[in-house]
């Protein structure tokens, strides 16, 4: 398990304002818009659809995936449009929020100073910068790259709190996903729990709509992509799973109940785009994280929709 990203201690903290849980309406619906039309189920996806419930089974874990091939279209989609715990992936979408938004409340290039209060377990970036503070970009790649819990929690501030995250998902066309609590406490990922939660399909359309759609302008776009494919916190996850060759984009999360997710856009030797989005979770509070699930469901991704590649 990656150290960046594991679930800190739950405290108390003077970031937390009360009344900003986030209740919607929106909350209770389950299935997201997809970015494009696909292709109808193939045998491949059947087959796949398979391998991945062997995979629950064999890890004692539900597993949610959805991946799509952004050249042809084909898909494969496992408990796609059951919500999961969205965990740290939700910093992937505060950076890109901040960054359509930057010419406005947040400028990129703005220093940000913080007390010693708001760090964080698991915030290694901003406790290295704490006397000199951090540019709103610097805040941007250590929320994606480390996992940065500090990071995160003052990019929703730019935001206007969990809230702000949850309406930028709307305006992606995303009435699914929904960001209620701060760090560390969105990582409950107590079963049941709506708050702070997604779907493999919600999560992974809207993460095609910001690095290869035109949710944000090609600057904007390519920064974002830069910075996901330097993360640091997959090596066990789609980075182990996925063939060596490819390039990855990508962001994790981890929370409790064993929840292990990572999301991300990863480019095949013929530079074919491959959406993933691959979300679990186990039914006790103790259970073991397995990142090996992960990187499996990746590798029968892999193999279903782009082989050869």
């Amino acid at each position: 398990m990656t150290s960046t990203d594991r679930p800190a201690p739950m405290r108390r903290r003077g970031l937390l304002k009360a009344g900003l849980a986030f209740t919607t309406t929106a909350a209770a619906a389950t299935a997201a818009p997809a970015p494009a039309a696909s292709a109808a189920p193939d045998t491949g996806s059947r087959a796949a659809d398979a391998e991945l419930s062997e995979l629950e089974q064999r890890y004692g874990a539900r597993l949610g995936v959805y991946a799509r091939n952004a050249r042809t279209g084909r898909t494969v989609s496992h408990r796609a449009g059951e919500r999961f715990p969205m965990c740290s992936t939700f910093k992937a979408f505060a950076a890109a929020a901040v960054l359509r938004d930057h010419g406005g409340c947040a400028p990129l290039d703005r220093m940000v100073h913080y007390p010693p209060h708001d760090i964080l377990p698991n915030s290694p970036r901003t406790e290295e910068n704490l006397r000199t503070g951090m540019t709103v970009a610097d805040l941007c790649a250590a929320a994606i790259q480390y996992s940065d819990n500090a990071a995160g929690n003052l990019l929703l501030r730019q935001l206007g709190g969990p809230e702000g995250l949850t309406r930028f998902f709307r305006s992606l066309g995303d009435e699914v996903s929904r960001l209620d609590r701060w760090e560390p406490e969105l990582n409950t990922a107590v079963p049941g729990d709506l708050r702070d939660t997604t779907t493999p399909k919600a999560i992974g359309g809207s993460l095609e709509r910001v690095t290869l759609g035109r949710a944000l302008d090609g600057t904007d776009r390519e920064r974002l992509v830069t910075w996901l494919k330097g993360n640091t916190t997959s090596a066990a996850r789609f980075r182990a799973g996925l063939p060596r060759e490819w390039v990855v984009a990508d962001k994790t999360g981890t929370g409790a109940y064993a929840t292990a997710n990572d999301i991300g856009v990863a480019w095949t030797t013929r530079r074919t785009p491959v959406v993933l989005a691959v979300l679990s979770t186990k039914s006790t509070g103790d259970a073991p994280v397995a990142e090996a699930l992960v990187a499996e469901a990746a590798r029968i991704v892999a193999r279903t929709l782009a082989p050869g590649e």
